[in-house]
Parts: structure tokens; sequence; C-alpha cells
């Protein structure tokens, strides 16, 4: 049975990314989860108006500041999903992406959830705290979806996708898929890139049928045995070529709500696609 018993939710200031924050209430509500709010203290953040040191810093209500937020944002939903919840608030100093692996690993965290990008971490991007948090800690990470921030729709759980690379973290992975399927009665797909199976010749590209042929075959065999192996059931998404660009695709077809991926560091032809599968695909990305 999957168990989240504590999810580490960075939130930036003032550009607080509200979706990120609904999905980390849906979650913990289901998990029975608590949630550690952190808020790492830079320069561009006392900007923003958070209190420079002493006790105006320490008696900030960041809760209070982020409920705020969302109402400016027409979002009066927020308060009342946060209520009832067991959710503490961490303040330190540093730099972000070190700041977020070090109280991760302090905190024990089962899950980190923080946006894909943003403007206040690192001067301009999140994007790159993400990709050094990914690339620095083994605790699973869900980023939110890499699109501009958008009116807080309710968030629901009905397809997962799970992309499957045959590595070494592959069961680990669909585990994860699986269990988090199972746990909102979601339907899973399984999906799986192949090389690129277009040749370039006279009159421009075309396509081996034998070629393909084999490694779809092959990628099928792979992903009828793993699902025998783990006794799951899944449909199957095998596709070929750029590896965000497919799973991007997938997720469409598949009206995936959530793609869970193998963790930046680990496995094979996703490894050198972490970040940019994050940016390509419309949904929230659970990398494991």
């Amino acid at each position: 049975m999957l168990s989240i018993k504590k999810i580490l939710l960075p939130i930036d200031f003032p550009n607080t990314s509200l979706p990120v924050v609904h999905q980390a209430a849906t979650l913990a509500h289901h998990f029975h989860s608590e949630i550690v709010m952190l808020h790492v203290v830079t320069a561009q953040s006392h900007a923003a108006g958070v209190p420079e040191d002493g006790p105006e810093l320490a008696g900030w209500d960041m809760l209070a500041e982020m409920v705020g937020v969302a109402q400016k944002n027409l979002d009066q939903s927020l308060g009342p999903e946060l209520a009832g919840l067991a959710i503490r608030r961490v303040l330190v100093k540093g730099d972000p992406a070190q700041a977020i692996v070090q109280t991760a690993q302090m905190e024990k965290a089962d899950l980190i959830m923080m946006p894909s990008h943003g403007y206040t971490f690192n001067h301009f991007l999140l994007g790159s705290v993400t990709a050094k948090v990914l690339d620095g800690t083994e605790c699973p990470i869900w980023t939110g979806a890499h699109v501009e921030e958008s009116p807080v729709q309710e968030f629901a759980i009905r397809n997962v996708l799970c992309a499957v690379d045959f590595g070494p973290r592959s069961h680990k992975t669909v585990s994860w898929a699986a269990q988090m399927a199972a746990e909102f009665g979601a339907r899973l797909t399984l999906a799986h890139v192949t090389a690129g199976v277009e040749l370039w010749g006279p009159g421009g590209s075309y396509v081996n049928p034998e070629w393909k042929e084999a490694l779809v075959g092959d990628a099928s065999q792979h992903l009828a045995e793993l699902q025998q192996d783990m006794d799951i059931k899944a449909d199957v998404f095998i596709g070929s070529g750029d590896v965000p660009k497919i799973l991007s695709e997938a997720a469409k077809q598949t009206k995936a709500d959530l793609l869970v991926t193998v963790c930046y560091p680990y496995g094979g032809n996703l490894r050198t696609h972490g970040y940019a599968i994050i940016c390509a695909v419309p949904i929230p990305v659970l990398s494991v």
C-alpha cells in the first residue's frame, strides 16, 4: 500500500504556484499526510515583502499570506481545502536547491511537491532549482505542469500514465504508478518510447516497416512480461522518436492527469530527458 506520511512543499513568494498547493492538499487529504511548507528566504523574497531577520520573520504567517495570494487571484477554495490538514512551516536561508534537498532529508519526507518554474528563486527561473533538486535527492518529486499559470481547476487523478524505459528502476516506477492509480481508482497506461524509426534518403524520410515492427514487438513483449511479473493490468502506448514529444502526445491521447517517470539521475534513455519531459508534458510529473 502506498504511504505518503510527509509532503515537503516549497513555497515561493509572491509568485506562489497555487495549482501545486491544491494538488498537495488533495494528496494530503487522501493519504492523511503532514505538509511541511518550506520557504527559502532570499533577497528577492525580502523585496517581495517577506520580513527581515528578527521577531517579524519568526512571527510571519506563511499560510495566511499564501491564502491571501489565492484570494487575490480569485481563488476562494484554497483556505477550506487546507483546513483540517496538519501543516507546519519551515523558514531557512541559503541556496534554494540545497535547502530543499537538505530539508527533505532532515524531515524524512516521502514526497517533494514543487512547481517546475517560477520567478523568485535563483532570480528568475525556479526551473534551475527544480533540475538541481531532481539531481540531488532520491526522494520522489512531484512537479507541477510546466505551463503558464491559469485559473485553478479542481484536481483529480482519473488517468495515470507511466513512462517505462526497462532500466533498473522500472519496477519501482511502475509500482508507484500502479499504486497511485489504485488509490484513486484511475486507469493506468504504460508508455514506452523506442528509438526513431524514420530514415532519411532521396526524396525525404521514410519508415522501415520491418524495423518498426521489430522495435514495437520487442517493447510490447517487455511490457507484457513486466505486467505479468508485477501482477498488474494496464493499457499500453508505444511510440518512437523524440521522448519528451512522444510522452506529451501520450499524455494527451490517454487524457492523463499524472505522468510517473523515473527520477532524473537514474534510468536508461529517460535520464537525458528528465527535465525536458517535465517541460514538455502539460500535466504534473511524479519522478521516482
